[in-house]
């Protein structure tokens, strides 16, 4: 199986880390060198806010989402940060053992609320009379289990919760509808593979009125270049209000990697990467080894991170997260990528 993307991606290495950082296209790298150039010269200001919008519109057409419901932003934390503010306190929030501590902490902080943890498999069956909020990745960093998503939805829906999804280590290559949730946080830099400093919230309309927009500054503005002194005298009328200022670099970089992602489409990246991430799973079996079953492009497989120096030796880029060898497959990679790793865990 060849790779997606064509000339747009040069890996020099075997790059299996995407569940880390995504590659950044060539296209999205040149983006970010000719701002910075303009930078240099005074021929531009900091970037362009037409650039923004173009990333918040890509995004928000990859995903099915309308483009007014989309927050653009530098990091999760950040956006979960916002969603944890408008708790009351007490509030029980419901998240999955072990999820990325970027969707947890934020809660975690503020002392006031109540924190309850249950199995990601039994995560739809914890939801209770009471719970406020039940926040959960679509696919799990650490070992790319992916969640029960409609039957989550549906027990929030029953008790009367709010819905929070992480789908940083999903979009891209797996239909998450945002729709569906009350908000969707997710950071760009791996399967989009956007620069870091790119994230995208978005708030469902009934659920915009419950955000303070804590960190509004000019950019949320209705009209941003007449809130540039003084108070803001009107927001955004759009999920636009929730925007952090930005760093342009990364959305420069940003709206050439969300635009060639349009082109490849999800669909074909799924299809891609889930049948390296199957050929994989069957070379470790054969191997002798129990990598976690389901079918991410994230295989993480356990008693193999003594594995890893070998790994970085043979430049195939891996991590070891949780307790497992973490691989990732996306459409930069091929067969022989995979074959590549085999051989040397066969070694």
């Amino acid at each position: 199986m060849d790779t997606l993307g064509g000339a747009e991606f040069a890996p020099e290495i075997t790059y299996l880390n995407t569940a880390s950082c995504g590659l950044l296209p060539r296209r999205s790298a040149a983006a970010v060198r000719a701002l910075a150039e303009l930078n240099g010269t005074g021929r531009l200001g900091s970037g362009s806010f037409e650039t923004v919008d173009a990333a918040r519109a890509s995004f928000a057409r990859l995903t099915g989402v309308p483009t007014e419901r989309v927050a653009v932003g530098s990091a999760v934390a950040v956006h979960v940060g916002l969603v944890s503010a408008s708790l009351p306190t007490g509030a029980e929030v419901l998240f999955p053992e072990g999820d990325f501590s970027s969707v947890i902490n934020p809660f975690a902080v503020r002392g006031d609320l109540k924190l309850r943890y249950a199995p990601l498999e039994d995560l739809a069956e914890a939801v209770r009379p009471g719970t406020a909020l039940v926040a959960f990745s679509a696919v799990q960093s650490a070992d790319g289990r992916t969640a029960d998503l409609a039957a989550v939805r549906a027990a929030a829906a029953a008790h009367g919760a709010r819905t929070l999804v992480d789908t940083t280590q999903s979009a891209g290559w797996l239909a998450v509808d945002p729709g569906a949730y009350d908000y969707t946080v997710t950071g760009g830099f791996k399967f989009l593979v956007c620069p870091r400093g790119t994230s995208f919230l978005t708030v469902r309309e009934e659920a915009q009125d419950s955000l303070v927009p804590l960190h509004a500054g000019w950019v949320s503005g209705g009209d941003i270049w007449a809130s540039t002194y003084g108070p803001v005298e009107r927001l955004a009328d759009s999920a636009r209000r929730f925007d952090e200022p930005v760093s342009f670099l990364s959305y420069h970089g940003a709206a050439e990697s969300l635009a060639l992602m349009e082109e490849i489409g999800t669909d074909a990246v799924y299809a891609h990467n889930t049948a390296l991430a199957a050929r994989f799973r069957e070379g470790l079996t054969g191997l002798g080894h129990d990598p976690v079953p389901g079918d991410s492009p994230i295989v993480s497989v356990p008693r193999l991170t003594h594995r890893h120096p070998d790994l970085e030796r043979a430049e195939v880029a891996v991590s070891v997260r949780a307790g497992y060898l973490r691989v990732a497959f996306h459409l930069y990679n091929s067969t022989s990528d995979v074959d590549r790793v085999l051989d040397v865990l066969a070694g």
